[in-house]
């Protein structure tokens, strides 16, 4: 797993930050914010929104919001003041969403997603919700991965990072010998997975963030978000929107 052996890299990025380090041409991104962008992104089409548009001001906000679009956003947990509603996946369920394009705003996930797109790569969602899907998708992609965390502020995050490890061993597994890794955030993603796998919910009582929501009132969606696999769909960024793969 861990050699230079095997066609395609994969590479864990923890943080928006480091991005400058990683990025190269022609490789898959899978961006991830388990807390809550990307698993909201996932539920969203899962209910079959029509299309996602990320933004990362409050002046973009205001202008989609402006032209008719549906409003998600939210600054530290608190919904903007042009937004019909937050974040929280739950949120993105509602049966009138269907068939609508929603401009969404958070404060880690939507700029890590328009950061990787910036660097013409191929960019993808990745939650636990859709796990075994975003690692199918990227095998049969023949192309490097590079899983970005969004972390919390250009920081690392825990969960993010847990799911990183989770995303490349799955893909160096079932990959046949094609994806090896020496990236060594990965193999520490990887590692860090191992030890929370058995009890990811328990496990997840260290991170910071997982205590920010608590405070927040927002920690009703943990459990959400670490259903793995409820969902196939694969959120792909075309043209400055998030779409079904």
């Amino acid at each position: 797993m861990y050699n230079e052996t095997g066609e395609y890299s994969i590479e864990v990025c923890f943080s928006p930050l480091s991005w400058p380090l990683f990025k190269k041409e022609n490789s898959l991104v899978i961006v991830t914010d388990i807390f809550r962008a990307s698993t909201a992104i996932c539920a969203a089409f899962e209910n079959r929104v029509k299309a996602i548009i990320p933004v990362k001001t409050l002046e973009e906000s205001r202008y989609w919001k402006q032209k008719g679009f549906v409003s998600a956003g939210e600054r530290d947990g608190k919904t903007l003041d042009c937004a019909d509603f937050g974040n929280s996946p739950f949120n993105f369920m509602e049966p009138g969403l269907r068939g609508k394009v929603i401009a969404m705003n958070t404060t880690n996930g939507t700029k890590a997603i328009k950061l990787a797109a910036e660097s013409g790569n191929e960019v993808i969602i990745g939650a636990y919700t859709n796990l075994s899907a975003v690692c199918s998708y990227a095998i049969n992609s023949k192309k490097e991965v590079i899983i970005m965390c969004a972390g919390w502020k250009n920081r690392f995050s825990m969960e993010d990072t847990l799911f990183a490890g989770a995303a490349a061993e799955k893909i160096i597994k079932e990959s046949g010998g094609r994806y090896h890794t020496v990236c060594d955030s990965a193999v520490a993603s990887i590692d860090l997975w191992k030890l929370a796998c058995k009890d990811p919910l328990e496990y997840i009582e260290k991170a910071a963030h997982r205590h920010r929501l608590r405070r927040l009132g927002l920690d009703d969606i943990l459990e959400y978000c670490f259903q793995i696999d409820s969902t196939s769909v694969i959120p792909v960024y075309r043209e400055g929107c998030l779409v079904p793969a």
